[in-house]
């Protein structure tokens, strides 16, 4: 009996253990990478790019790309934005081809990497994602290239935690999620379903919020997602309701999406983008 008991006190130990670490260690597991490429758009491909730097209240500074629209509108007015939030393996350097590839003609694109990602400086919490999404449409907001009523926001994987609650914050035109989970604690679950889901802390929480937005939604998800369950994108667009706009990909992967959507996916970002735009002052 006295060694049942032991093992049981030390199985114990273990698991609190372990789930201590993960707590502890949850905003590393989500942002994995430190540094990665940066640096000018010019250099990745992209002539017309500016290399930004936009300062938080707090001392970090988030580097990124502004794209300006191309072609520039006539007289000198205003021009829709996309703004763009990558994911959790990716820089904005990096992603550079996607960036042209799906850049709408006529509209702004502003990318810009999470602290410690590129050339961002600090380290990326879940809160200060959430906080620095916010600082990006304020910065968009004093351009005056830039129309704030037809901005719309992108966000895949992690990123679609930042742009659903940029997108259920501020008056956006509309929003696209790709490859988007539920909440951070639906995906503790996922991926330690023997810890409670408080593990993950708070935040993210996009069913909450998409379920409260007035925006149209483009919901983009694999197939075959292994890394966030395909369930979880058609909850969020049974969540958006009439507003959500559900677009499968069906031999598609986590990071399969971009290649197997093809010129399809291409034309579907860029369509919403036009759509959500048009028509307005």
């Amino acid at each position: 009996m006295k060694r049942v008991i032991r093992l049981l006190v030390l199985a114990a130990t273990v698991y609190v253990g372990l789930g201590l670490v993960l707590f502890l260690a949850r905003n590393r597991i989500i942002f994995p990478i430190h540094g990665g490429p940066a640096g000018e758009p010019a250099r990745f491909g992209i002539s017309d790019g500016q290399a930004i730097t936009i300062a938080t209240a707090d001392g970090a500074h988030l580097a990124g790309w502004f794209l300006p629209a191309s072609p520039a509108p006539a007289g000198g007015g205003r021009a829709p934005a996309l703004v763009w939030f990558h994911g959790n393996a990716e820089t904005v350097a990096a992603i550079a081809p996607i960036l042209r590839e799906f850049r709408p003609n006529g509209v702004a694109v502003l990318a810009v990497d999470y602290r410690g990602y590129g050339g961002s400086s600090g380290r990326a919490t879940v809160a200060n994602v959430e906080h620095d999404a916010l600082i990006l449409w304020d910065w968009l907001a004093r351009r005056g290239d830039v129309d704030t009523t037809r901005i719309v926001v992108y966000g895949r994987s992690i990123g679609t935690g930042p742009a659903v609650l940029l997108a259920a914050s501020r008056p956006v035109a509309g929003l696209i999620v790709e490859s988007a989970f539920t909440s951070l604690g639906a995906m503790a679950r996922e991926g330690f379903p023997v810890y409670p889901a408080l593990l993950a802390g708070g935040g993210f929480d996009n069913v909450g919020r998409i379920g409260v937005m007035r925006c149209p939604i483009l919901l983009i998800h694999g197939g075959h997602d292994t890394t966030i369950p395909t369930a979880m994108g058609r909850m969020l667009a049974e969540r958006a309701g009439p507003r959500g706009e559900l677009y499968i990909i069906p031999t598609a992967d986590h990071n399969e999406t971009y290649d197997a959507g093809g010129g399809e996916y291409v034309r579907r970002v860029k369509d919403f983008v036009a759509r959500t735009t048009a028509g307005r002052p």
